[in-house]
Formats: structure tokens, C-alpha cells, sequence
């Protein structure tokens, strides 16, 4: 438990606010793990506005058999079907018996793909087990999943009441929300006006372990079922999404707090590597060779095939034009060279308190509304009218050249 002035600078909305108190006073009443949260929990008297948690999933499930119906909850992530974020996460949905949880999720790790989609190409959707919940993994990018999942094509409805990405592998603070697959399925869902939500672990390589994923699950869960009830009762935030980061010791969290979207990002490094040690070189010159040569290649044992994709790889690649105007051809040499871009660790920067990933490395789980609509500051938005102001003037007084 915080003190009041920590309180006081926690500015979640006030609705969400008590909900996800009411929800951690439940989750405490029936020996959840609710504590270290900077958000207290509101008296008994006001259970009549909580959530159900854990605790009372069999109310839920008494409810369903009375008639009523289930909120429908989408999962999916970036980090494809079987990674333990998305798993021990829809575990724990069902579990708690809920929502109506449906996946639809990438069927391979899709962590950088950024908000692509798949165009004029066939997207394959596979039926895929997980216990008490409808699953499919798709050939396709998160943007993909969600897209096709509110389609109305795969499933019997088209708009769940929240969908989520995650839990991901890894922090999209900053800048990487724009490379983020993980941020682009909950930002499909924006896109298509369903309320959603994207949580990330802010996982470290030699300090993050996967039972950290459980506690991630523990930590969140008081949110997401406080977000289905705030948008069952219409008080969600709307026009946004919401970026939560969870920190790399989950059950040590310093509590909720709400945050901006920073600046910071990786250091980018694009290294040389040399076509004979890189896979999708030898790719590339197979895909060259003639017909006979790949033939030969095929009865060869796998040592005199390694040795000739190294030779092969050091050679230039020919390519024949033809020239229409002497009606002769002419060769050309093209080189063709292979690069890797690997993320580096920098320092981190001065930056304020209310910035997503100070926020997240002092310990706290950070949510960052992330808007559709790109805000431009007055400022800016002058400054290039002038511009295009002077450059269009420029234009019309320029001479115009004799012909």
C-alpha cells in the first residue's frame, strides 16, 4: 500500500480507477495476489461495483446456465501461438470461467512485423488445441489475425466486447510501438472499434525466466476484467488503445501508474555479413542456378553441397539485357550484398517521471493510451504552412523556360 501522495499521482480514469480497485479487493478476499499495486482497494460496501474475479467463477458459470451471455474476449500476440505469454494468459481466462475466450494468433513469431498485411496472397487458418477455448494460428501477421478474426469469417460473430495482445515477450516502449506486431493487433482492433488492449512483459535476457510469465498473468488480470466491466457499462476509454507493460519482476511491481508515450528507443546496427555464412544467400544463388546444376546438387552428399553453395556464393551474378537498339545483348555484373540489423542496448536518457519506460524500469506496470489519430502540435502545423506556403510561391514565380 502507497501513501496518499502516490495515490494522488496515479491518473488512470476515475471509472477504470474503481473498478480495478473493487477487482483487487475481491482478488484479496479470496487469497489472490493483489498486493503491491499503488491502487488500494475501496470498502465493502461498494462490492456491488466489482468485477467478478477468480473467486466467483462459478457465479459466473451459474450465470451462463441461466441463459446469460458471456462477454467474448479475443486473444492474440506477436510471438505466435504456442509462446507462454498467450498461453498461461487464455489459461487463466478460462480458468476464471469469465468470457467466451476465442484465439486467433500467428502461427510463428511475428514480434517486428509492424502493422503489415497480408494482399493477393491465401492466408491459411489451422485449428489449433487449447483447453476450453476456440484457437486458430494463422500464416499471417498479428494485423492479419485480428482482421480476419472480426471479419466475421472464421468465427460465428464479428465484434467481441475487448481484445488482447499478449502477453508479448519483450517491451514496446517508445518508438517500438511502431515496429510492434504485438501493438498493431490491438491497434487492428482500434482500427475496427473494438475496444482493446496490448500487454507486454518487459522481458531481459539473462535476468527473465518463463514463471515470470505467470506472475505477468496475476498482474494484469485485475485490469482486463476491470476493462470488461468498464466497457460493458460504456465507461471505457474510447479512441485509444491501451499499451500496458508489465516490469521484468513481475510480482515485485511498484503498482499501476498512467503514462506517456516516450521517445526512447534501441540503438539500430546494420552489420556486412558475408554471403557464403548467411542462410539466405545460398538461397538466393540456388534460386539462380540452372535446372541441371540444381539436379546434380540433389545426388550429392551434404558436404559437396555446402562446398559449392560456399563457391558459388563468392561468385558475382550475371545477368544478360538486351539492348533494342543495336539488337545485340550486353553483360552486366551485379553485386549483391547481405546485411543484418540487430537491436542495441543504450543508456537510458533524462526524461520525466510520466514517461513510459522510466516508469516501466522503475519498477511500475505502465498504461500508455495509444491513439489512432496522430496529434500535431499547433507549432508545427504552422511551420509547415509557411513552408509550403514559400514553396508554392516560389513556383508561380518562377521563369518559365523557352521550349
Amino acid at each position: 500500500m502507497t501513501d496518499p501522495e502516490s495515490k494522488k499521482n496515479n491518473h488512470l480514469p476515475p471509472n477504470l480507477v474503481a473498478n480495478l480497485q473493487n477487482v483487487l479487493a475481491g482478488r484479496r478476499a479470496g487469497g489472490g495476489n493483489g498486493d503491491g499495486g499503488e491502487v488500494d482497494s475501496k470498502p465493502a460496501a461498494e462490492e456491488d461495483l466489482r468485477v467478478p474475479s477468480s473467486s466467483s467463477a462459478p457465479a459466473a458459470d451459474a450465470a451462463a446456465a441461466d441463459g446469460s451471455k458471456k462477454p467474448v474476449v479475443l486473444v492474440t500476440n506477436a510471438d505466435g501461438i504456442g509462446s507462454p505469454g498467450l498461453t498461461l494468459l487464455v489459461e487463466a481466462l478460462v480458468r476464471e470461467g469469465q468470457s467466451d475466450v476465442h484465439v486467433c494468433a500467428p502461427d510463428s513469431d511475428k514480434s517486428v512485423s509492424g502493422h503489415s498485411i497480408t494482399l493477393h496472397q491465401t492466408v491459411a487458418a489451422t485449428s489449433a488445441d487449447i483447453k476450453g477455448a476456440t484457437a486458430f494460428e494463422i500464416s499471417g501477421s498479428p494485423a492479419d489475425c485480428v482482421s480476419l478474426a472480426l471479419s466475421g469469417a472464421l468465427f460465428s460473430w464479428s465484434k467481441p466486447t475487448l481484445v488482447i495482445s499478449g502477453i508479448n515477450k519483450g517491451s514496446n516502449c517508445g518508438h517500438h510501438a511502431f515496429y510492434s506486431g504485438a501493438v498493431a493487433g490491438a491497434r487492428e482492433a482500434l482500427v475496427c472499434g473494438v475496444p482493446s488492449l496490448v500487454i507486454s512483459l518487459n522481458w531481459k535476457k539473462d535476468k527473465s525466466q518463463e514463471s515470470d510469465f505467470k506472475d505477468a498473468v496475476d498482474v494484469c488480470l485485475p485490469l482486463i476484467n476491470a476493462a470488461i466491466g468498464d466497457i460493458e457499462k460504456g465507461t471505457f476509454p474510447k479512441n485509444c488503445l491501451l499499451n500496458i507493460e508489465i516490469p521484468t519482476a513481475p510480482s515485485a511491481n511498484q503498482g499501476f501508474k498512467l503514462t506517456r508515450q516516450s521517445l526512447w528507443r534501441y540503438t539500430s546496427s546494420w552489420q556486412a555479413v558475408s554471403a557464403n555464412r548467411h542462410p539466405a544467400a545460398g538461397q538466393f544463388m540456388s534460386m539462380h542456378q540452372s535446372l541441371g546444376i540444381q539436379l546434380a546438387q540433389l545426388g550429392r552428399d551434404a558436404s559437396a553441397a555446402g562446398a559449392a553453395r560456399r563457391t558459388g556464393a563468392q561468385r558475382k551474378i550475371v545477368e544478360i539485357e538486351s539492348v533494342a537498339a543495336s539488337g545485340k545483348s550486353e553483360q552486366r555484373e551485379v553485386l549483391k550484398k547481405y546485411f543484418r540489423l540487430e537491436f542495441l542496448e543504450k543508456e537510458q536518457e533524462a526524461m520525466d517521471d510520466d514517461f513510459d519506460f522510466r516508469a516501466l524500469e522503475e519498477g511500475f506496470v505502465t498504461v500508455t493510451p495509444l491513439y489512432l489519430e496522430l496529434q500535431v502540435e499547433p507549432e508545427i502545423q504552422a511551420l509547415a504552412s509557411d513552408w509550403l506556403a514559400a514553396v508554392l510561391k516560389g513556383v508561380e514565380e518562377a521563369p518559365v523556360a523557352d521550349v
